[in-house]
């Protein structure tokens, strides 16, 4: 993929080769989708349509233009049912339905109905001169629906129509983040906001992606720009929020999502956010209240599965604790924080032999944090193992610094390289086996892997932490350090922060890291991550107002430790 999406237009590329580096994460829609809401105006739509047929056209425009129009004003103010009847008029009508076939499933498929969309779409084709419009919203149709290829070629069809579309430049941002190649989709973004800095749409995708790649902060000045064009958005607003509430603006959170509520009462985000910050303010009972007004619109989200989940634990509801943790594990297996919560609410629980039996292999493991080790230990000395328990919880005391380790497999080397062969550029298949490769001991094969995923993969942060983690297991530190900071100019987030502190102590450059860290910490000023390595760079040195306030920082967020 070419790196700037002036080059790439001159070129006609491909809009996304879909390598799936990462799972899925589409950005966040405005629209909800709303069942009961659309059952009801299916119903109603032929009414409608027989009291307005017939209706005289105004200005002297062509029932088609007149029809646009009012669908196009519909649909600015956020009211895409009032759009279909406005286009589904103009066709009973007698207007071409192949001349607003684009804009009717752009109305519906803000409805969140992808049936319908689907329909509209196979009854037949556009003109000419929507034709770009019909193909966007055939690829927007796609990727809602996960199906990532077919969205690339939608797009790729879209681009021969309209090429120099702001919209269509930010839907295939949207898609390269989903498919994992950030860097695409930072410079698809950033030829949107190019083609029309005043795209709402595209200033707001800019500042999603600015949030990933330089911080919190850096991404607010997006999001108002954004809002000040477009100021009752409820996707807007809700990212604008959720930013607001993870630097600690909280009383600014809380007026963004009051407004929220009030342009869209049934928008669950603005509940949701609010319970976090009743959460962390360790309002349990009103946080409760909160989520469980969400019904079931975030039922499947991990991040509200997690909050249900803790909010359960603390609220004494153990039974319902590890049942949304383990809802959690089976949708993230690898997800060690879940892990730990799971063993830690089956030991407040008593099932001593539950914790044993599900994570006594993850206590065997060279990565297994003291938590967890202090969990399993003690779960065996009420079994009665006094060998076994004593042994873990000796591990649980030991302190320092460990070398990173792989972790473990869930299927045979035979089998995984066996799949691996099937799709090589694939994360899906490269990362397995690349850890039991390591775990095997074939570090040089293990890095060949590694490699290839981030050479066919080099717009993917995490391709480049997989060659570095690799070249870290292998003692070749500055070698992984040069691989971390490729993924940190795409995305500097937490786990690039955690390897690259990692690789700059090992090499000796402590203040260095010190230096990153801390600037880490000024754009995203609730990373208890970045609290926490700082706190323990700081520990040996001499007190200071600095240690002090990361202390009573590290404190308040119940994650305190004397620095003294």
């Amino acid at each position: 993929m070419p790196s700037h999406a002036a080059k790439a237009i001159s070129r006609a590329p491909r809009v996304c080769s879909v390598s799936a580096v990462r799972p899925c994460t589409t950005c966040s829609s405005s629209t909800i989708s709303r069942p009961d809401v659309r059952r009801v105006v299916r119903l109603l739509v032929p009414l409608l349509l027989a009291a307005t047929v017939g209706a005289p056209v105004s200005g002297g425009a062509t029932p088609l233009d007149e029809a646009r129009a009012a669908a196009g004003k519909a649909l600015e103010r956020r009211d895409p049912i009032a759009a279909e009847v406005i286009l589904r008029k103009a066709i009973a009508a007698g207007v071409p339905a192949d001349a607003l076939r684009a804009q009717l499933a752009e109305a519906l498929l803000r409805q969140g109905d992808r049936g319908e969309v689907r329909r509209v779409l196979a009854q037949g084709s556009f003109t000419p001169e929507t034709s770009g419009l019909g193909w966007r919203v055939r690829g927007q149709l796609e990727m809602s629906s996960g199906n990532l290829p077919g969205a690339a070629q939608a797009f790729d069809k879209a681009l021969s129509f309209t090429p120099r579309d702001a919209d269509l430049w930010t839907a295939i941002a949207s898609l390269r983040f989903s498919g994992g190649e950030q860097a695409q989709a930072v410079a698809a973004a950033d030829f949107a906001v190019q083609l029309d800095p005043h795209n709402p749409r595209a200033l707001a995708l800019r500042g999603m992606l600015i949030r990933e790649q330089y911080g919190l902060q850096a991404s607010l000045p997006w999001f108002e720009a954004a809002l000040q064009l477009q100021p009752e958005d409820p996707g807007l607003l809700a990212e604008y929020a959720a930013t607001l509430g993870d630097i600690g603006e909280y009383r600014a959170m809380l007026i963004v999502c009051r407004k929220i509520a009030q342009i869209d009462p049934r928008n669950p985000r603005p509940l949701f956010l609010q319970a976090v910050l009743a959460a962390r303010a360790g309002e349990t009972e009103l946080a409760r209240t909160l989520l469980l007004r969400t019904g079931n619109a975030m039922r499947d989200v991990p991040a509200a599965i997690l909050l249900n989940g803790v909010l359960e634990y603390r609220a004494g509801n153990i039974n319902l604790a590890v049942e949304q943790f383990d809802r959690l594990l089976r949708a993230q297996p690898d997800n060690l924080q879940a892990r730990e919560l799971l063993a830690r609410a089956l030991s407040r629980m008593g099932d001593a032999r539950q914790v044993v039996s599900r994570f006594d292999a993850d206590a065997r493991q060279p990565y297994a944090s003291p938590y967890l080790l202090d969990i399993v230990g003690h779960a065996w000395l009420r079994l009665g193992n006094r060998a076994r328990g004593q042994e873990l919880l000796a591990r649980a005391d030991l302190r320092g610094t460990r070398p990173a380790q792989p972790l473990a497999a869930d299927l045979p080397l035979p089998v995984l390289a066996a799949r691996y062969a099937d799709g090589p550029r694939f994360a899906f298949n490269a990362v397995p086996y690349v850890r039991a490769l390591l775990v095997a001991g074939r570090k040089d094969e293990a890095q060949e892997v590694a490699d290839r995923l981030s050479d066919a993969n080099p717009g993917a942060a995490e391709a480049w932490l997989l060659s570095g983690d690799v070249e870290m297991a292998r003692g070749r530190t500055a070698d992984a350090l040069e691989d971390f900071g490729s993924a940190a100019a795409i995305r500097f987030n937490e786990p690039v922060l955690r390897r690259m502190d990692a690789a700059l102590r090992a090499l000796g450059q402590r203040d260095k890291a010190d230096g990153m860290t801390s600037r880490f910490l000024a754009q995203n000023p609730s990373s208890i991550v970045a609290m926490k390595l700082l706190a323990a760079s700081w520990a040996s040195r001499a007190p200071s107002p600095a240690r002090d306030q990361l202390e009573n920082a590290l404190g308040a967020r119940g994650q305190g430790r004397s620095l003294r």
